[in-house]
């Protein structure tokens, strides 16, 4: 299977909104619309367009040729400028073969690359062991447990802060 990452172009908005409501959203945050409208690929593809490569890295994941995922680096702000927030999902049917850890890797190397960063952050929710184990592949280390900081569908999860420095 070979994976790429493809920067988000504005003529992907049909497939950014399928991707969007076909994901399990059991781990993602709510900001993400639901139902995901063509406005709202269009709002975010053009958010996309202006920031990329100068507060971020947004990549499509490709798997042999077709969009199964999506992942960010954005950077983050004020004392926090030489930190960036990775975030990434992946249609369900394409879990456990490898693609997002590989995905995960190459954005990194883009990321470290391209930003004005010395890190990255992870942030998982705890009993999402999946995410956790693509996070500590790609040389993440768990640097701390925030207790009860995160509340989805009526359910309170730990949440995990995960980081992985440009020069270790």
């Amino acid at each position: 299977m070979h994976i790429a990452l493809k920067p988000w172009e504005l003529s992907d908005a049909a497939s950014l909104m399928s991707l969007c409501n076909r994901v399990d959203r059991s781990f993602l945050s709510d900001r993400i619309p639901s139902p995901y409208t063509e406005d709202s690929a269009e709002e975010w593809l053009h958010m996309v367009g202006h920031r990329e490569g100068v507060e971020g890295v947004f990549r499509a994941v490709m798997a042999d040729g077709k969009i199964v995922g999506t992942l960010s680096v954005e950077q983050k702000e004020d004392v926090y400028r030489k930190d960036a927030e990775i975030g990434y999902f992946l249609l369900t049917e394409e879990w456990s073969k490898g693609i997002m850890t590989e995905a995960v890797r190459q954005i990194c190397e883009i990321a470290f690359r391209e930003l004005d960063i010395l890190r990255i952050t992870g942030l998982v929710y705890e009993p999402n062991v999946a995410s956790r184990k693509v996070l500590e592949k790609n040389g993440f280390l768990l640097e701390g447990i925030m207790k009860d900081a995160v509340v989805k569908n009526g359910s309170v999860f730990n949440l995990c802060i995960y980081g992985k420095l440009k020069n270790p």
